[in-house]
């Protein structure tokens, strides 16, 4: 990673559907080797799901309550100081936030064995619509790790 300077933000262009820049990224989460179509179909099909089942409406809304249950608020960093290794818990930006929040839903859907992309993608927004599953428990246990840790707050850079 280059120290001369910070690398810039990239605009995310809002995807065709539902004019969203957030939808947009978690396309660009799911897609591997530039196969942007299927991504889409797997998120839009994803959103019709959901929306079945939630019976709330605008599944964009949905995603950003899935996110907001989903978005971790801290985490901890290694700093190395004089010879040992400590965990460092430190605030992250709204970007990284809901970077990790998409990262980690996408993840565990693809952990789910046995259904099409498209259910476990809707099942994991569902769940964290919801306040349960596997993104939430990851949210609370980076938390404690960061609670567990906040002796160490004072060496934060």
């Amino acid at each position: 990673m280059s120290r001369r300077h910070r690398a810039e933000k990239r605009q995310v262009v809002p995807d065709a559907r539902y004019k969203s820049p957030l939808v947009a990224h978690l396309v660009n989460v799911i897609m591997k080797s530039g196969k942007k179509n299927l991504a889409q179909r797997i998120v839009y099909g994803a959103f019709e799901k959901v929306s079945e089942k939630l019976e709330k409406g605008d599944p964009v809304d949905l995603l950003l309550g899935a996110l907001e249950n989903a978005r971790p608020r801290l985490e901890v960093k290694s700093r190395r100081v004089g010879g040992a290794t400590y965990q460092v818990p430190i605030e992250i930006s709204f970007e990284r936030q809901e970077s990790l929040a998409l990262r980690w839903i996408v993840d565990a859907a693809h952990g789910r064995k046995g259904v099409t992309m498209k259910d476990a993608l809707a099942a994991e927004i569902i769940d964290a619509y919801n306040n349960t599953g596997g993104v939430v428990k990851k949210k609370e246990d980076t938390h404690k790790m960061a609670q567990a840790n906040r002796a160490f707050a004072h060496l934060r850079w």
